[in-house]
């Protein structure tokens, strides 16, 4: 099949970005789509298959647009793009997504979603006064609720934000902690915080916290209590029990919104506690203004490594399910044990 040739501008004040430090995007590009890509002069020429040479333009093009927009491209913005392209969506919904900016930090960075699974969740909490947000690791699940929070707060939609989180160890006990009440829940609510500080600055946090508008409590403190006008955050919420579950979302009141997220690969309840997230999945499930927005591995927004971890575990936990479901047995232990049982 003859080689197809197709020539892109790439303005200079651009090129660095959109091609990569040391021509780093330009390769993992080349890589990808089997094709030959020659930079020369702001003009770049990709030679190849017409398919995959089709592909590695569109790939440019949205870089260069996500770059006119003014982001800084990352690998993470490489990597979905050629992953986009490989699937049946159009890679020109990169730049859509780019326009929903939800917040700004408190450096002026704008927030936005940076995936489609992200920007479905976006919608979704939007549209519902009760959303589920779940997902693995490094999804944005927390972030992104986290800003449609301050928004809804700055913009007075609500009067208050408030952050919660069940206070269970991951798999470690932390014994005594010292200090006041407020002290020894801290470490729990910690990556609250982080995000809290992040778009709205620990300043303009802690002039609302002291008037009472923002407020991050453990899931304990919410019972008996009716929450109106509130913006309500439950993170981590794999770690609920169907109790509490049920006692936190019964606590909602008028003009308020609910955001669930959690992440049911990584619960630390003790033994085999039914987790809360997963057992509200399959009761609310039908239930009308409450929407579940499950974010993937093809979501995950940090280090690109965190994505191979998550896919990883992903792969490795379906092999265990498979086992199981065909009862092969994983080691001499079992083995040995299966033989008792027919003797």
């Amino acid at each position: 099949m003859a080689a197809t040739e197709i020539m892109i501008d790439i303005p200079i004040e651009h090129e660095r970005n959109v091609l990569g430090q040391l021509d780093s995007w330009l390769k993992k590009i080349e890589r990808s789509f089997h094709v030959t890509v020659i930079d020369r002069d702001g003009i770049i020429k990709i030679i190849g298959e017409e398919k995959d040479t089709q592909q590695a333009r569109e790939v440019f093009e949205n870089l260069l647009e996500l770059s006119r927009r003014g982001n800084n491209i990352t690998e993470q913005n490489v990597d979905y793009a050629i992953s986009l392209s490989f699937s049946d969506k159009s890679t020109a919904d990169i730049v859509e997504i780019d326009k929903d900016v939800l917040a700004r930090t408190a450096l002026g960075k704008p927030v936005k979603p940076k995936t489609l699974g992200q920007k479905q969740y976006v919608d979704a909490i939007r549209n519902n006064m009760i959303t589920f947000g779940v997902g693995p690791a490094g999804t944005g699940k927390t972030y992104l609720a986290m800003a449609m929070a301050i928004t809804a707060f700055r913009e007075q939609e609500v009067q208050r934000i408030i952050l919660t989180r069940p206070a269970i160890e991951a798999g470690e006990k932390l014994g005594f902690l010292p200090g006041d009440l407020q002290s020894k829940v801290d470490p729990y609510m910690r990556p609250v915080y982080d995000a809290l500080y992040s778009i709205m600055g620990a300043e303009q946090y802690q002039t609302n916290a002291d008037k009472g508008l923002i407020e991050v409590a453990p899931l304990a403190y919410m019972r008996g209590r009716t929450l109106d006008n509130a913006y309500i955050i439950l993170d981590e919420a794999q770690n609920t029990t169907p109790a509490q579950m049920k006692m936190f979302l019964t606590r909602i009141g008028f003009g308020s919104k609910v955001i669930v997220t959690g992440d049911l690969t990584q619960k630390d309840l003790e033994g085999d506690r039914a987790s809360g997230l997963e057992d509200a999945m399959r009761v609310l499930k039908n239930v009308e203004g409450i929407a579940f927005s499950v974010l993937t591995s093809a979501d995950v927004v940090r280090h690109p490594l965190v994505q191979r971890i998550v896919n990883a575990y992903e792969k490795d936990e379906k092999k265990r399910a498979e086992r199981r479901e065909n009862h092969t047995p994983r080691d001499f232990g079992e083995k040995r044990n299966e033989r008792r049982k027919r003797q």
